[in-house]
């Protein structure tokens, strides 16, 4: 037995080093796992690293208005030009005139079209309307204009403006509580007519 030990021993010491690397790939096993990945470092506790997907000067990623809002086309208005209102009698509802300070900015810019979009965006843009502050649109609006505002210069509502629309408004509000009473009495009174024929004739 001690002869056959010997023997043995021989052998595997007679083994080159090729036939070695052989059997260590054949005896290794794929790497398969699928945990984050550790620092090699000397310490015997594991210190995972910590996966970074943003940065906070990042503005393409930190900002939510940015990924909220969609791309506008420019001159958008124009899509509004040719659209007009009737009433029910199907006749044109006549449009109100724009104040002298607002002026339209950009090719083919009217005054109806203005109008459309200046109430598109009081109905869907939540920021305030100021107009194209660059001056330099005028020049060339197809770099510097600003899609979120309307097609117009710049302006500025004085207190006289908003003085004026209140008594515009109080003035549409007094005439349709005069109507609105008009209708009421003569529905009284059309009320009453019609129970005095039903008392005659019974």
């Amino acid at each position: 037995t001690n002869n056959a030990k010997q023997t043995g021993n021989k052998r595997r010491s007679r083994r080159s080093p090729h036939s070695l690397i052989t059997m260590f790939l054949l005896k290794a096993k794929p790497d398969l796992n699928t945990t984050l990945p550790v620092r090699q470092t000397a310490s015997i506790f594991k210190q995972p690293v910590t996966k970074v997907t943003n940065h906070p000067n990042n503005k393409v990623k930190t900002d939510p208005q940015k990924a909220v809002d969609q791309p506008k086309q420019l001159f958008w208005e124009r899509k509004l030009s040719g659209l007009n209102a009737f009433d029910i009698a199907e006749e044109l509802v006549k449009t109100m005139d724009l104040p002298k300070g607002l002026q339209g900015v950009g090719p083919a810019c009217s005054d109806k079209t203005l109008l459309s979009a200046i109430a598109s965006a009081l109905h869907t843009s939540p920021a305030p309307i100021t107009g194209q502050l660059t001056a330099a649109v005028e020049k060339n609006p197809g770099v510097w204009l600003n899609t979120t505002q309307p097609l117009c210069k710049a302006f500025v509502v004085t207190d006289d403006d908003i003085r004026k629309q209140e008594d515009l408004v109080q003035n549409v509000r007094r005439r349709l509580e005069e109507a609105l009473m008009a209708d009421m009495m003569a529905h009284i009174e059309d009320t009453n007519c019609q129970r005095c024929r039903f008392d005659s004739s019974s």
